[in-house]
């Protein structure tokens, strides 16, 4: 196949990858507009280089003509997430899917690889609507957590350095860098609900700092110089140790003043 061939057989791969980005983060936002706590905490994408196309179906004896039905991870999404329990739930987020058909699903959470690879794999097969008419291509998710995440891409490089034979030493060293991660996955489930209780206080002390400083904004570009300036001082003193209450409570009192000079 040409290099002009291959670019345009990737074309639905790059789509299906372009979209399915697109909806996996709009249910995070969606998630986060509704003030609830998202699984998924950022979606990457990638579509497989040619060389690496070639490389592996060299490797699995897979006819260049047999390509898209029998290598599935030529698109790919990748879901990272912050715990690991919510691995499920994005499973089972795309298990509810009818934009997409589940063909199956690898559990190297549970099922560890020998190497330490921990990840939920799950194949689909994905719809793309071209200017010709449809096409269905198959599709990898990859679910894991963040520390899941770093130890994959560590494993990736040094299996890209030594073409997949790794020196044995460094093989235990991933191997016991991996069950330290999965550690401390499992310590982070333990407070799970501190660590949302910390990071919801955060978004909601910063958006209500956000709203005071658009309303200093307007102040001064009503020329209230004086009631903006005093406002500004009165917020940098609540932004390091401020209750929520008092800049509510601050809040409140910029509206105020708006409201009196609108």
């Amino acid at each position: 196949m040409a290099i002009r061939e291959w670019k345009t057989f990737l074309i639905p791969y790059e789509q299906a990858v372009e979209e399915l980005k697109v909806k996996f983060r709009s249910i995070r936002r969606e998630y986060r507009r509704k003030n609830e706590y998202s699984p998924i905490e950022f979606v990457t994408g990638r579509v497989k280089e040619i060389s690496s196309i070639l490389e592996k179906a060299n490797k699995f004896d897979i006819p260049l003509d047999r390509i898209e039905y029998e290598m599935e991870d030529i698109a790919g999404i990748r879901v990272m997430c912050q715990f690991v329990d919510d691995i499920d739930n994005v499973v089972n987020l795309i298990r509810q899917r009818n934009d997409m058909q589940i063909i199956y699903e690898k559990d190297y959470v549970t099922d560890v690889k020998n190497s330490g690879y921990r990840s939920y794999h799950v194949i689909i097969k994905y719809p793309v609507n071209m200017a010709e008419g449809r096409k269905d291509i198959l599709a990898e998710f990859q679910i894991r957590t963040l520390a899941m995440n770093f130890w994959a891409t560590i494993e990736h490089s040094l299996n890209y350095k030594y073409k997949h034979d790794i020196p044995q030493e460094i093989k235990y060293k991933l191997k016991s860098a991996a069950d330290a991660a999965f550690q401390l996955d499992q310590m982070m489930l333990e407070i799970k609900d501190e660590i949302k209780d910390a990071q919801k206080l955060f978004e909601v002390k910063s958006n209500i700092i956000s709203n005071i400083m658009d309303n200093i904004l307007t102040l001064s570009s009503m020329g209230k110089h004086a009631e903006s300036v005093r406002y500004q001082s009165q917020l940098n003193k609540l932004i390091e140790e401020g209750e929520v209450f008092e800049l509510n409570n601050l809040l409140r009192v910029t509206e105020k003043t708006l409201e009196m000079y609108k």
